[in-house]
């Protein structure tokens, strides 16, 4: 936006809450998230951001920090029961972060204790329950819309379905875990999110920082 004051720095203190909370998202990558969101909050002035998977608050936090800087909320959106590769026998699965009394996982502990620890209570808002079922529920333009939730075929058809349409126009899609060689990581960020968007004629790609694609709806 011609003649708008620069976005702040990330706060060094918020950085260093990020990268000291339990997660999976790298600094490079969070750095570039926070920078996202300060350009969302540039083309849609006051309008939320938008969480899809928080696990224990990691991500959140560089969201958090964006949504203080521009005068905003995040919405963190996550079931908190985890992922499918969060669960016994997979590859991220962590056994401490099951409830032992229901022996299901339950990050929502953690993730609280993050956002407190972090000082970002007052611009965390955390919708705890199936992310489909929150989209079909949700009626705010966001300015950035941060996809980092199942990542199943399924799940992630799922969130492009119920959540690239929120994202105003001007506003930012930032979709996790893109890779588009199967021998980096698992695809369907890649091919039922990522993709389905470009080609859609809705997003296009302003930026790649790791396996972070940063989008701009234009349509």
């Amino acid at each position: 936006m011609p003649g708008a004051a620069p976005f702040p720095p990330l706060d060094p203190a918020l950085r260093a809450a990020a990268l000291a909370a339990r997660g999976f998202m790298p600094p490079e990558e969070g750095d570039a998230l926070y920078e996202a969101a300060g350009e969302a909050t540039a083309a849609v002035p006051g309008a939320p951001f938008l969480e899809v998977g928080s696990y224990c608050g990691r991500s959140t936090v560089w969201l958090g920090a964006a949504a203080r800087a521009a005068g905003t909320v995040v919405v963190a959106v996550d079931h908190h029961r985890g992922s499918e590769e969060n669960q016994a026998g997979w590859e991220h699965h962590e056994p401490d972060l099951v409830d032992p009394e229901v022996g299901r996982m339950d990050t929502l502990p953690t993730f609280r204790r993050t956002v407190l620890r972090a000082g970002l209570e007052d611009v965390v808002i955390a919708a705890v329950g199936p992310s489909p079922a929150v989209a079909r529920v949700w009626g705010t333009p966001l300015a950035l819309c941060f996809i980092d939730g199942g990542h199943g075929v399924e799940p992630a058809r799922a969130d492009h379905d119920g959540w690239t349409p929120h994202v105003a126009p001007g506003g930012t899609l930032a979709i996790h875990d893109v890779f588009p060689d199967p021998a980096d990581g698992g695809r369907p960020p890649y091919q039922e999110i990522y993709l389905p968007a470009l080609a859609s004629g809705r997003f296009v790609e302003r930026r790649a920082v790791g396996s972070l694609r940063v989008l701009t709806r234009v349509g």
